[in-house]
């Protein structure tokens, strides 16, 4: 069985979108109309903007948004049988089995990293990657710590990452080398992402979400929260407002898809992140990318 994947932030690059708006006109079209939704020339910042430029959140979000369904237009769908896609990555899951319209998961999307960009303002706070301890390890050393920090990405065995306010991520860090981790190592991120620093904007996501039609999927989405299928279109409104204060778990999900059927993983957008994440969940099924 096929499963697409899509990549969230952090596989920006400049000049994204660029082939591929170049390479057919309805893909040009759509990728215009963007810029219609969002009210801003996001195209010339993804195809043109600087490294810094690309790292704005309100940015990031919808530019990789973009770039996967465009990327998932110009393939056609590849015939899948389940989706995900990682944190913000399951927004482009959800058009792709036809759950949200393009501008419906832009408008969403957008409102998504600019209610999550005002709640990094106002709360300092940051992100930490732990390399080489248990998972096992990492939650109870997190739940020892005084201030807010929590596992926040079950990326792959080996590698998790943390969340929460600075001092007690900082303070955690210290903690995880003592207890044998070979990194544990500050991420340059501006917020506390898939933690209780995201309450303000869970609350205002949850609010467009809901006058936001969600349709019944084609094929089954594994989300983050839950790592496994999931069809019924409430459910997965409640685990996409869940999701930006609990945790991404990614190796879960990826071994329901595999024990499920999925033998071949498709990564649709940009970069090959997700790729190399699922060879180290399970090196057995075979990984490419749509273009």
């Amino acid at each position: 069985m096929k499963a697409l994947i899509f990549p969230g932030q952090g596989s920006q690059f400049v000049g994204m979108g660029k082939e591929l708006y170049d390479s057919r006109k309805d893909i040009k079209d759509l990728m215009q109309f963007a810029n219609e939704v969002l009210g801003f020339d996001i195209l010339s910042i993804m195809f043109n903007g600087t490294d810094e430029d690309l790292k704005k959140t309100e940015v990031t979000q919808p530019a990789i948004f973009i770039h996967s369904v465009a990327s998932l237009k110009a393939v056609n769908g590849l015939g899948a049988e389940m989706v995900a896609g990682h944190s913000l990555g399951e927004f482009s899951a959800l058009v792709a089995n036809g759950v949200l319209s393009f501008d419906d998961g832009l408008k969403l999307v957008s409102e998504r990293a600019k209610a999550m960009q005002d709640a990094c303002n106002a709360n300092p706070s940051s992100m930490a990657a732990i390399l080489g301890l248990a998972d096992e390890k990492i939650e109870e050393i997190c739940a020892s710590i005084g201030g807010i920090v929590v596992p926040a990405n079950y990326n792959c065995p080996g590698q998790l990452v943390i969340s929460g306010e600075t001092e007690a991520v900082e303070e955690a860090c210290v903690k995880m080398k003592e207890a044998g981790a070979k990194r544990a190592l500050l991420l340059p991120v501006n917020g506390a992402f898939h933690s209780p620093v995201m309450m303000p904007a869970q609350e205002r996501l949850a609010a467009a979400i809901e006058v936001t039609k969600f349709r019944k999927p084609t094929i089954p989405v594994y989300q983050n929260i839950t790592t496994t299928a999931v069809t019924n279109p409430e459910e997965i409104k409640q685990n996409l407002i869940a999701q930006l204060t609990g945790p991404v778990k990614w190796t879960q999900s990826v071994e329901n898809m595999i024990k499920d059927g999925a033998s071949k993983f498709i990564e649709v957008g940009p970069g090959k992140t997700l790729q190399g994440l699922i060879k180290k969940i399970d090196n057995s099924v075979e990984v490419a990318s749509a273009i």
